[in-house]
Protein backbone atom coordinates (compact mmCIF):
# COMPACT_ATOMS: atom_id res chain seq x y z
CA UNK A 1 0.00 0.00 0.00
CA UNK A 2 2.46 2.09 0.88
CA UNK A 3 4.44 1.47 -2.43
CA UNK A 4 1.21 2.11 -3.98
CA UNK A 5 1.03 5.68 -2.14
CA UNK A 6 4.39 6.88 -3.32
CA UNK A 7 4.02 5.54 -6.73
CA UNK A 8 0.90 7.98 -7.24
CA UNK A 9 2.22 11.18 -5.56
CA UNK A 10 5.77 10.37 -7.80
CA UNK A 11 6.15 12.48 -11.08
CA UNK A 12 6.02 9.07 -13.30
CA UNK A 13 3.45 7.46 -11.28
CA UNK A 14 1.03 10.45 -12.42
CA UNK A 15 2.08 9.98 -15.80
CA UNK A 16 1.41 6.40 -15.45
CA UNK A 17 -2.05 7.41 -14.11
CA UNK A 18 -2.98 9.71 -16.90
CA UNK A 19 -2.21 7.13 -19.40
CA UNK A 20 -3.91 4.05 -17.74
CA UNK A 21 -7.04 6.64 -17.05
CA UNK A 22 -7.00 7.40 -20.69
CA UNK A 23 -6.79 4.36 -22.31
CA UNK A 24 -10.15 3.35 -20.13
CA UNK A 25 -11.36 6.87 -21.83
CA UNK A 26 -10.64 5.35 -24.99
CA UNK A 27 -12.32 2.43 -24.50
CA UNK A 28 -16.03 4.63 -23.36
CA UNK A 29 -15.33 6.29 -26.62
CA UNK A 30 -15.09 3.34 -28.80
CA UNK A 31 -18.35 2.01 -26.74
CA UNK A 32 -19.80 5.24 -27.44
CA UNK A 33 -19.37 5.32 -30.65
CA UNK A 34 -20.80 1.77 -31.47
CA UNK A 35 -24.26 3.01 -29.54
CA UNK A 36 -24.31 5.88 -31.62
CA UNK A 37 -23.93 3.81 -34.73
CA UNK A 38 -27.48 3.14 -34.29
CA UNK A 39 -28.59 6.00 -35.51
CA UNK A 40 -27.44 5.20 -39.46
CA UNK A 41 -29.48 1.96 -38.83
CA UNK A 42 -32.90 3.80 -38.17
CA UNK A 43 -35.25 5.49 -35.18
CA UNK A 44 -36.62 2.16 -33.95
CA UNK A 45 -32.56 0.80 -33.70
CA UNK A 46 -31.51 3.24 -32.05
CA UNK A 47 -34.57 4.07 -29.34
CA UNK A 48 -34.40 0.12 -28.83
CA UNK A 49 -30.19 0.59 -27.71
CA UNK A 50 -31.47 3.54 -25.60
CA UNK A 51 -34.14 1.86 -23.79
CA UNK A 52 -31.46 -1.05 -23.00
CA UNK A 53 -28.88 1.18 -21.93
CA UNK A 54 -31.20 3.29 -19.40
CA UNK A 55 -32.91 0.73 -17.99
CA UNK A 56 -29.76 -0.89 -16.85
CA UNK A 57 -29.34 -0.71 -13.08
CA UNK A 58 -25.77 -0.02 -12.81
CA UNK A 59 -26.15 2.52 -15.48
CA UNK A 60 -26.09 5.76 -12.93
CA UNK A 61 -22.87 3.67 -10.52
CA UNK A 62 -21.25 3.82 -14.49
CA UNK A 63 -21.89 7.19 -15.16
CA UNK A 64 -20.52 8.54 -12.04
CA UNK A 65 -17.50 6.33 -12.27
CA UNK A 66 -17.06 7.54 -15.48
CA UNK A 67 -17.15 11.42 -14.17
CA UNK A 68 -14.71 10.30 -11.46
CA UNK A 69 -12.23 9.42 -13.83
CA UNK A 70 -12.48 12.26 -16.44
CA UNK A 71 -12.29 14.01 -13.91
CA UNK A 72 -9.47 12.53 -12.56
CA UNK A 73 -7.61 12.14 -16.02
CA UNK A 74 -8.12 16.24 -16.52
CA UNK A 75 -6.72 17.47 -12.90
CA UNK A 76 -3.97 15.26 -12.68
CA UNK A 77 -2.58 16.01 -16.47
CA UNK A 78 -3.45 19.65 -15.82
CA UNK A 79 -1.12 19.40 -12.60
CA UNK A 80 1.93 17.24 -14.56
CA UNK A 81 1.18 20.35 -17.42
CA UNK A 82 1.82 23.13 -14.78
CA UNK A 83 4.75 21.61 -12.65
CA UNK A 84 6.47 21.01 -16.39
CA UNK A 85 5.67 24.18 -17.20
CA UNK A 86 7.15 25.99 -14.05
CA UNK A 87 10.20 23.77 -14.07
CA UNK A 88 11.17 24.35 -17.81
CA UNK A 89 13.60 27.45 -18.67
CA UNK A 90 11.71 29.64 -20.51
CA UNK A 91 15.02 29.12 -23.62
CA UNK A 92 14.68 25.54 -23.46
CA UNK A 93 10.76 25.93 -24.08
CA UNK A 94 10.95 27.81 -27.21
CA UNK A 95 13.56 25.85 -28.20
CA UNK A 96 11.50 22.84 -28.07
CA UNK A 97 8.49 24.66 -29.57
CA UNK A 98 11.12 25.04 -32.73
CA UNK A 99 11.22 21.27 -32.78
CA UNK A 100 9.77 18.00 -33.80
CA UNK A 101 6.20 19.53 -31.49
CA UNK A 102 3.02 18.27 -33.24
CA UNK A 103 -0.25 20.15 -33.68
CA UNK A 104 -1.96 17.31 -31.04
CA UNK A 105 1.06 18.02 -28.39
CA UNK A 106 0.69 21.93 -28.75
CA UNK A 107 -2.71 21.83 -28.00
CA UNK A 108 -3.69 19.13 -25.71
CA UNK A 109 -4.58 22.16 -22.70
CA UNK A 110 -7.22 23.83 -25.31
CA UNK A 111 -9.16 20.81 -26.93
CA UNK A 112 -8.82 19.63 -23.38
CA UNK A 113 -10.85 22.60 -22.29
CA UNK A 114 -12.99 22.90 -25.96
CA UNK A 115 -13.93 18.80 -24.68
CA UNK A 116 -14.83 19.59 -21.55
CA UNK A 117 -16.93 22.31 -22.28
CA UNK A 118 -18.75 20.04 -25.07
CA UNK A 119 -19.14 17.16 -22.48
CA UNK A 120 -21.18 19.86 -20.47
CA UNK A 121 -23.46 21.03 -23.53
CA UNK A 122 -23.57 17.13 -24.67
CA UNK A 123 -25.07 15.95 -21.14
CA UNK A 124 -27.09 18.77 -20.60
CA UNK A 125 -29.19 18.61 -24.42
CA UNK A 126 -29.28 15.06 -24.86
CA UNK A 127 -29.24 13.47 -20.91
CA UNK A 128 -31.63 16.21 -20.11
CA UNK A 129 -33.38 17.52 -22.69
CA UNK A 130 -36.87 17.10 -23.24
CA UNK A 131 -37.88 14.17 -26.22
CA UNK A 132 -40.59 14.63 -28.29
CA UNK A 133 -42.27 11.66 -26.22
CA UNK A 134 -40.33 9.96 -23.24
CA UNK A 135 -38.97 7.02 -25.21
CA UNK A 136 -38.07 8.59 -28.51
CA UNK A 137 -34.28 9.65 -27.54
CA UNK A 138 -33.47 9.47 -31.15
CA UNK A 139 -36.21 12.71 -31.83
CA UNK A 140 -34.47 14.51 -29.75
CA UNK A 141 -30.71 13.99 -31.02
CA UNK A 142 -31.83 14.31 -34.81
CA UNK A 143 -33.74 17.87 -33.49
CA UNK A 144 -30.53 19.09 -32.93
CA UNK A 145 -28.11 17.50 -35.20
CA UNK A 146 -30.44 18.46 -38.37
CA UNK A 147 -29.45 22.23 -37.04
CA UNK A 148 -26.38 23.24 -39.22
CA UNK A 149 -25.25 25.19 -36.42
CA UNK A 150 -24.62 22.53 -33.90
CA UNK A 151 -23.26 20.16 -36.79
CA UNK A 152 -20.66 22.52 -37.21
CA UNK A 153 -20.04 23.31 -33.55
CA UNK A 154 -20.02 19.21 -33.10
CA UNK A 155 -17.68 19.06 -35.91
CA UNK A 156 -15.31 21.24 -34.88
CA UNK A 157 -15.10 19.53 -31.21
CA UNK A 158 -14.50 16.18 -33.19
CA UNK A 159 -11.57 18.02 -34.75
CA UNK A 160 -10.57 19.06 -31.14
CA UNK A 161 -10.77 15.24 -30.18
CA UNK A 162 -8.49 14.12 -33.35
CA UNK A 163 -6.40 16.32 -32.08
CA UNK A 164 -6.18 15.18 -28.40
CA UNK A 165 -6.47 11.33 -29.04
CA UNK A 166 -3.39 11.99 -32.00
CA UNK A 167 -1.19 12.97 -29.30
CA UNK A 168 -2.61 11.28 -26.56
CA UNK A 169 -3.03 8.10 -27.67
CA UNK A 170 0.87 7.91 -28.32
CA UNK A 171 2.24 9.32 -25.45
CA UNK A 172 0.72 6.70 -23.43
CA UNK A 173 2.16 4.09 -24.93
CA UNK A 174 5.60 5.70 -24.43
CA UNK A 175 4.81 6.24 -20.46
CA UNK A 176 4.17 2.55 -20.51
CA UNK A 177 7.69 2.05 -21.88
CA UNK A 178 6.29 0.91 -25.28
CA UNK A 179 8.84 2.56 -27.07
CA UNK A 180 11.50 0.71 -30.19
CA UNK A 181 12.91 1.60 -32.66
CA UNK A 182 11.67 -0.99 -34.64
CA UNK A 183 8.05 -0.78 -33.90
CA UNK A 184 7.47 2.92 -32.59
CA UNK A 185 6.74 4.58 -36.17
CA UNK A 186 3.89 1.35 -36.23
CA UNK A 187 2.74 1.99 -32.87
CA UNK A 188 2.73 5.92 -33.75
CA UNK A 189 0.63 5.29 -36.82
CA UNK A 190 -1.89 3.12 -35.31
CA UNK A 191 -2.24 5.61 -32.50
CA UNK A 192 -3.00 8.35 -35.31
CA UNK A 193 -5.20 6.55 -37.18
CA UNK A 194 -7.51 5.61 -34.45
CA UNK A 195 -7.45 9.80 -33.90
CA UNK A 196 -8.62 9.86 -36.68
CA UNK A 197 -11.14 7.47 -37.73
CA UNK A 198 -12.68 8.22 -33.84
CA UNK A 199 -12.80 12.19 -34.97
CA UNK A 200 -14.12 11.12 -38.33
CA UNK A 201 -16.89 8.76 -37.44
CA UNK A 202 -18.31 10.83 -34.52
CA UNK A 203 -18.15 13.71 -37.41
CA UNK A 204 -20.26 11.93 -40.24
CA UNK A 205 -23.03 11.37 -37.60
CA UNK A 206 -23.76 15.21 -37.60
CA UNK A 207 -23.21 15.56 -41.35
CA UNK A 208 -25.26 13.03 -42.44
CA UNK A 209 -28.47 14.22 -40.11
CA UNK A 210 -27.75 17.72 -40.94
CA UNK A 211 -27.16 17.42 -44.65
CA UNK A 212 -28.83 14.21 -46.09
CA UNK A 213 -31.80 14.25 -43.08
CA UNK A 214 -32.70 17.85 -42.74
CA UNK A 215 -31.28 18.96 -45.97
CA UNK A 216 -28.93 22.01 -43.81
CA UNK A 217 -31.49 23.71 -42.16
Amino acid sequence: METLARLVTSSIGRKLLVAAVGFLLCGFLMTHLAGNMFLFVGEKAFNTYARVLESNPFLLPIELALLGVILLHAVVALYLNLTSLAARPVGYAMKRSRGGRTWGSATMVYTAVLIGVFLVIHVKTFKYGVRPSPEDLYGLVMSYLQDWRWALFYAVVMAGLGLHLSHGAWSATQTFGIDHPKYTPLIKGAGLAFAVVVAAVFTAIPIWACWFLGGAR
